[in-house]
């Protein structure tokens, strides 16, 4: 049995654990780290996965966070295609599934999530995929044949942005929703009516407030049966309803987990040594009113931030205000705070054209924003809520009126 002794040990190579190992040395540390991921590629950036790479305007060399030189020159070790198959926290050791036993200071978790599944009839057919990994994007692609017709399951970001690609591309495509409006979970009923409307206006068959009852086909998908009956003709699926936090390492160590891997403010489980960051980690943030996870890059990249902060002896609580995006045909999707508990929304210009912006207040203190094609009401909007403005509503009902110059009311 080989032994390796490391000073950070990082469980996972995506976006967050990437960041951790690009931080510390930028910070100066000069001990040894040892990356982990399942994937055989190198760490890469996950977003354009169903934008510029799906329709090739992007390359799969330029998808990667770091060149392989970047790694080799900081003396970060890589390894790819490598899982650890148990975690030791008490004694400070992973155990690698090759055998080898990697003895740490310090670990991150950045474990990411892995992607929900259908559970009807039919879901292990060929020609139903999923969306999570740069393999993942190869078989979908290799799967489009001329004049394939693609159906998408769930309307919430991937979906969407997968529907507005191979709209680009001139594949027909059919989105289902079992929810009655698309982006039901993200943002209001305002945004969701107008993404609603464009996607049909761009071609694609919106069905909403309908389940999938099973994929039908013999050695290949030929359909998606709709809870109405219906059969939606296929030649490949692609599935988007949601991911599921990679906790069970975590959870089989003793760590504390629920929706997640818990952490304090500095990323902290419930071994102080050992870390967890990104789509896995449930932490408290100072813009809900309870411990969340949030799956974005801008949450990966503060996270890792913090922890770095705290194994150069420099702790900063995680405090970063959440934001998020999406491109879908010419529109950019801007989201800054969280909608939670709101109880008014302004809209800022006309709904139902970009650009425009919704606003979304608590008790008169702006909480969030969604800014559609509008980046100066996006940027502005950010500060306003870090600082819990309470603005005056008319002046931030008219678009002519700058973000960044309103004040109290």
């Amino acid at each position: 049995m080989a032994v390796a002794d490391r000073d950070v040990l990082i469980i996972g190579a995506g976006h967050a654990g990437a960041m951790v190992a690009v931080g510390l040395r930028q910070k100066g540390f000069t001990g040894s780290i040892l990356m982990v991921g399942e994937e055989p590629a190198l760490p890469y950036e996950r977003p354009p996965l169903s934008k510029a790479y799906f329709v090739g305007a992007l390359e799969e060399q330029r998808l990667y966070l770091r060149k392989a030189e970047f790694w080799q020159e900081r003396d970060v070790e890589v390894r790819v295609s490598t899982i650890v198959a148990r975690l030791r926290h008490e004694d400070h050791e992973a155990e690698l599934t090759d055998g080898t036993v990697v003895r740490y200071r310090h670990c991150v978790i950045a474990t990411g999530g892995r992607v929900r599944k259908l559970s009807c009839p039919g879901a292990d057919l060929a020609g139903v995929h999923y969306l999570r990994t740069l393999a993942d994007v190869d078989a979908i692609r290799g799967d489009l044949k001329d004049g394939a017709r693609m159906v998408v399951i769930g309307g919430g970001y991937v979906g969407l942005e997968m529907a507005a690609s191979a709209r680009k591309l001139g594949y027909d495509v059919t989105l289902i929703e079992a929810l009655d409006r698309v982006l039901a979970r993200v943002t209001s009923p305002i945004i969701s009516r107008f993404y609603e409307a464009q996607h049909r206006a761009h071609g694609v068959d919106v069905r909403l407030g309908t389940g999938v009852t099973a994929i039908e086909g013999g050695d290949h998908v030929t359909g998606v049966r709709l809870a109405t009956g219906e059969v939606v003709p296929a030649d490949l699926v692609v599935v988007g309803i949601g991911i599921l936090p990679n906790t069970e390492l975590a959870h089989e160590s003793g760590l504390a987990c629920d929706n997640g891997v818990v952490v304090d403010e500095l990323c902290r489980t419930t071994d102080p040594d050992v870390f967890a960051i990104g789509d896995v980690a449930r932490h408290p943030n100072r813009y809900a009113a309870d411990a969340m996870r949030l799956e974005s890059v801008q949450n990966a990249v503060d996270q890792a931030k913090t922890v770095v902060g705290v194994i150069m002896g420099q702790p900063e609580p995680y405090k970063d205000l959440p934001w998020f995006w999406s491109d879908q045909y010419d529109l950019k999707l801007q989201t800054a705070g969280l909608a939670i508990g709101y109880d008014e929304t302004i809209v800022r210009g006309d709904a139902t054209t970009a650009p425009f912006s919704v606003v979304y207040l608590r008790d008169g203190q702006i909480i969030a924003i969604d800014a559609v094609n509008a980046i100066k009401d996006f940027m502005g909007a950010k500060g306003l809520i870090q600082a819990g403005v309470k603005p005056d509503k008319a002046r931030l009902a008219d678009p002519a009126v700058p973000m960044k110059e309103l004040t109290g009311a």
